[in-house]
């Protein structure tokens, strides 16, 4: 277990340091908003879609650690995806980051976002983690009202 927290701190402290696809899109195809009032995070994630492949995804907005890191690792997850399988990378996500702690939780395909999961020891930053998430599905869904954990 230490060795999965010791990740799990890794991860998120290099994500949230150097987030990955923190940039505004020229031409985006969807967008959607997301807050987390809770925490203060606030998020805005643009993607460019080229038929129903993720073309290019970037996000911007300010927030924890967590958020920020959980919003860098979901945009270079789904990146050059289908819609269809970035709905399928959400729900694989939710469900890990929603399971009981210490539950066992399937991982495989998950890589780097499975370090998300040690958001689980702690339960009032689950919304953290998964605010980008619920903001991404937002956006694939064309939402217009913004996304909220509360």
């Amino acid at each position: 277990m230490a060795d999965l927290t010791d990740l799990y701190q890794q991860i998120i402290v290099e994500h949230n340091r150097s987030p990955r696809n923190f940039k505004k899109l020229p031409h985006p195809t969807r967008e959607a908003e997301g807050a987390n009032p809770l925490c203060g995070d606030q998020i805005k994630l643009e993607v460019e879609l080229d038929g129903d492949r993720i073309k290019d995804i970037g996000f911007q907005g300010s927030g924890c650690a967590i958020s920020q890191a959980s919003a860098s690792l979901l945009t270079g997850a789904v990146q050059g995806k289908t819609t269809g399988e970035a709905q399928a990378l959400f729900r694989a996500v939710h469900a890990m980051l929603t399971s009981a702690p210490g539950a066992a939780v399937d991982t495989a395909g998950l890589g780097k976002l499975a370090a998300l999961g040690g958001v689980r020891q702690f339960p009032v930053r689950v919304k953290c983690a998964s605010l980008p998430w619920h903001t991404l599905r937002a956006a694939l869904g064309s939402t217009a009202e913004p996304v909220t954990t509360e």
